[in-house]
């Protein structure tokens, strides 16, 4: 049975939910709902934004301030909530192609600026609610709707991407792992102090995806996840030939003496009202 806290920070009325039965989604927003009752964060100084997707649904299950806004536009909304209020605790989902194609500009520009927001992910290598087009994170040879032969265009790495763009905290876990799910979504919810954490949530969409890949099962992909995860420590030690087809695990970057960007846009209000 759920925990009574995190029934507390779920909108049952509103069940039963629209993903597919199986679907990873529903292990990333329990991993989400088991971190922030765990921080013990009163759901009044919670704000969970979305843009457009299969992912852009979890707001509405959950019982806290919430904003339902456009594709690719939600860290853009975030933002502009972080900076009229920076006491609130920011989780902002996506999935891979909701971050990183139309909203891709928005993604390198929150972590450049290191607002303390947690972006959340929810990297299932398709677009999984608007007909299973190829994403940026689809794999090579991977088919999709719009790659009837096998998608050729090169892969987004989602935590090279966000650490070459300047976020402090970047981690990574699998569906197939959902307490390793918690551990860094808790970590990254903790670094908002310090500014923009990063956390990439390798997902499935056993319909869209799975149907064209041989994974049309939920447990399918569980294993196919399980098959082929790394943790980082051991990864380190592996060889580029080794790691080829793997998924690296683990926590990438934590930087905790960064400043964070609402504290030094504070410092500019205070700099334009003494030469006032």
């Amino acid at each position: 049975m759920p925990r009574d806290d995190v029934k507390n920070l779920l909108r049952s009325n509103f069940m039963p939910h629209i993903w597919c039965p199986g679907c990873g989604h529903g292990i990333i927003m329990h991993s989400i709902l088991r971190a922030l009752a765990d921080l013990q964060i009163p759901k009044e100084k919670i704000c969970i934004s979305s843009g457009i997707g299969c992912s852009s649904r979890m707001p509405g299950y959950i019982d806290a301030c919430t904003l339902h806004t456009a594709h690719g536009r939600s860290l853009a909304f975030a933002t502009g909530v972080k900076m009229a209020n920076p006491d609130l605790t920011i989780v902002n989902v996506m999935g891979d192609g909701d971050g990183t194609a139309i909203g891709g500009n928005h993604f390198i520009h929150a972590c450049r600026r290191n607002i303390g927001i947690t972006a959340v992910v929810m990297n299932n290598n398709i677009y999984g609610m608007t007909g299973g087009q190829a994403s940026p994170t689809t794999p090579e040879g991977a088919f999709a709707a719009t790659a009837p032969y096998g998608a050729i265009d090169p892969t987004f790495d989602v935590c090279k991407l966000a650490i070459g763009a300047g976020a402090t905290y970047v981690a990574r876990a699998t569906v197939a792992n959902p307490a390793l799910c918690e551990q860094i979504l808790k970590k990254a919810i903790e670094h908002q102090k310090h500014g923009f954490a990063l956390v990439e949530l390798v997902s499935y969409c056993h319909t869209q995806f799975g149907r064209k890949n041989k994974r049309s099962r939920p447990m399918d992909n569980i294993n196919f996840l399980k098959e082929r995860t790394v943790m980082k420590a051991q990864a380190d030690n592996m060889t580029e030939e080794e790691l080829q087809g793997k998924i690296v695990v683990g926590e990438f970057l934590n930087i905790e003496n960064a400043r964070e960007y609402t504290e030094r846009y504070d410092e500019v209000i205070k700099r334009a009202k003494a030469k006032a």
